[in-house]
């Protein structure tokens, strides 16, 4: 028998052959990339460019089935490519061990046919979708913490992440500080594994436009289809070493004691409080920096109200 026999009498055979030709990137391989990953090549995804820049660790493996012990050490993205090629040969690996930036976004994004954000990282979740969105590339988002998380399908002929969420979180928890159950992040990733397979083999009704919330503490589930959702009129863009130009203002926003080493050497340090006098020029980009782009967000938006319109976000954790 196929190995694709049980899932061909679901999707078709033109559908399988779709799946065979597809090239998708995966952005993360913890806990919602290890399902993401092994439900995508076990559905016959041909090609998975694969980017993560970190570690197994032993606390990983709770919640992020696809390494073992003797992973612990290694480059996720290395140990991901290893078993997932031993267990689906015929899947393409390419794995990176680089965290993504709005760089490396825009040379990697346009070689795939759909990307999935499994690094639950919101500087992470709008860079991709900034660039997915200027190329016409769907785009699969997800985030969870604690016992809850959401999955939305947006880009392509949807409409993008900034047009659901707007504005940032008002906390920068994660799981490494607010701490996850490993079935829940299970549960998200694989609703992110078949979103894509969705998109990818042009199912009806389309997950693009669609956002599926999950609550596993009073097991509970919803969402809303978005796709009317208006896309923001002033977004604030990423931005990485590569992208800073001559003449643009830097502020790094955290305090030497939190980071001795400023996002670029030419950064000025600020404290938050300082910016309520800052004078806003009509012409120069003021690029705003701090560790995962929260502090950044909120001080862009302080001086967006003072009239700037010319204003950028570097995010240390997404560099």
């Amino acid at each position: 028998m196929s190995r694709f026999a049980r899932q061909e009498q679901i999707i078709g055979t033109k559908a399988q052959q779709a799946l065979a030709r597809a090239h998708v990137l995966v952005v993360g391989a913890g806990g919602l990339g290890c399902p993401v990953l092994q439900y995508l090549a076990g559905a016959g995804v041909g090609e998975i460019t694969l980017m993560d820049d970190d570690q197994v660790e032993e606390s990983n493996l709770h919640r992020q089935p696809l390494y073992r012990m003797e992973d612990i050490g290694t480059a996720k993205a290395l140990a991901a490519a290893r078993h997932l090629t031993a267990a689906h040969p015929a899947t393409r690996l390419h794995p990176h061990l680089s965290r993504l930036t709005p760089s490396n976004a825009e040379n990697a994004v346009p070689h795939v046919d759909l990307v999935i954000d499994a690094a639950d990282s919101f500087a992470v979740s709008y860079i991709l979708s900034d660039t997915c969105q200027r190329l016409g590339k769907p785009l699969v988002s997800a985030s969870v913490l604690g016992m809850s998380g959401y999955v939305g399908a947006y880009c392509g002929t949807a409409p993008s992440l900034r047009a659901v969420f707007p504005d940032l979180p008002d906390s920068a928890a994660n799981c490494a500080t607010a701490g996850v159950l490993g079935p829940v992040v299970g549960m998200v990733g694989t609703a992110q594994a078949q979103m894509a397979i969705s998109i990818l083999i042009g199912a009806d009704p389309s997950p693009l436009g669609q956002l599926l919330t999950l609550d596993m503490q009073k097991f509970a589930f919803g969402g809303f289809r978005f796709d009317k959702a208006q896309e923001p009129t002033a977004p604030l863009p990423f931005v990485d070493a590569a992208l800073l130009e001559e003449g643009d203002l830097l502020i790094e926003l955290r305090p030497a004691s939190e980071c001795a080493e400023k996002f670029a050497p030419a950064a000025q340090r600020l404290k938050m409080e300082e910016l309520e006098d800052f004078h806003v020029s009509d012409t120069q980009r003021i690029v705003l920096g701090c560790q995962t782009g929260l502090r950044s967000w909120r001080a862009a938006r302080g001086l967006q109200g003072k009239g700037a319109k010319n204003l950028a976000l570097f995010a240390q954790c997404a560099a």
